[in-house]
């Protein structure tokens, strides 16, 4: 598929004209819809050279859900597969962590594809080795030591994402207080997960600075961008405080940044086939 096509095709003047009801706006999509999912994933890698007509579609309430939704088939079919893999046998808890997430993440899948409706996508087909750089289940011949610790990196990962993400749609999601609700309801299950797996990684349960811990390769960074900020509503929160100001660690720590859906996008385009 072309994505600088289909963001052509988004930018048509039927779509950027405001839709008097949902429907009418999910009819709008109409086809587009399907192809906007898998498209929505590059939509980070096309941005340098069409941000203005990614941020177009941005401001549309199922685009947002779209890319919610790929998030979600992802975080899915990962903790399916890391169950399945038998690496987690040794790990009693991490295991009955895993199961309680991969049930969470398939009940988000579920709603995301019934607000979504007829726009709403197959699960497209992930690639967990992210081109050979990781063997979380062990399939390679990893040893399940090492491949135990890719399976806690990998998921604190994809839940820092998440939470971010779902952060970062909240905006596009306002006009409809009811999408809205669901997504910060899901936005607050991710962050316990992300907490719970970075407790697992024996890390704090919150982000420090744009510190992506031990354990992550570079290329994971682009989930901890921005986490380093210290602005906040125009305030520098590092001259806040009684008496001694906050330190530069406790106020990136008492803030967590939107991630940007090209930013998302990008990060989830690392595990597509």
């Amino acid at each position: 598929m072309s994505i600088l096509k289909l963001l052509e095709d988004f930018t048509t003047e039927k779509l950027t004209v405001a839709p008097s009801s949902r429907r009418q706006m999910f009819g709008s999509m109409g086809s587009l819809g399907k192809k906007a999912a898998i498209a929505a994933i590059p939509f980070g890698l096309a941005a340098s050279s069409s941000k203005a007509k990614a941020a177009t579609v941005q401001t549309y309430p199922n685009s947002s859900l779209q890319l919610a939704l790929v998030l979600e088939y992802l975080e899915a079919e990962f903790y399916t597969r890391a169950l399945e893999s038998g690496v987690l046998a040794n790990y009693p808890k991490a295991e009955a962590v895993y199961m309680q997430i991969s049930k969470h993440e398939n009940a988000h899948v579920s709603l995301l594809k019934g607000a979504l409706e007829d726009n709403a996508f197959e699960a497209p087909e992930f690639d967990f080795t992210a081109g050979g750089n990781f063997d979380p289940f062990g399939k390679d011949g990893t040893n399940s030591a090492i491949a135990y610790q890719q399976l806690l990196a990998l998921a604190q990962a994809f839940e820092d994402t998440g939470v971010r993400a779902y952060k970062g749609q909240a905006t596009n999601l306002m006009n409809d207080p009811a999408l809205l609700t669901v997504a910060l309801q899901i936005h607050s299950v991710e962050a316990r997960h992300a907490s719970e797996i970075r407790r697992l990684r024996g890390l704090k349960g919150w982000i420090t600075g744009d510190d992506r811990g031990m354990g992550l390769p570079p290329v994971a960074q682009a989930v901890y961008i921005h986490e380093d900020n210290t602005m906040q509503g125009g305030v520098d929160v590092t001259t806040l405080g009684d008496g001694t100001p906050f330190t530069f660690e406790s106020s990136t720590e008492a803030y967590d940044e939107p991630l940007t859906s090209d930013d998302a996008g990008a990060i989830a385009a690392l595990f597509l086939m």
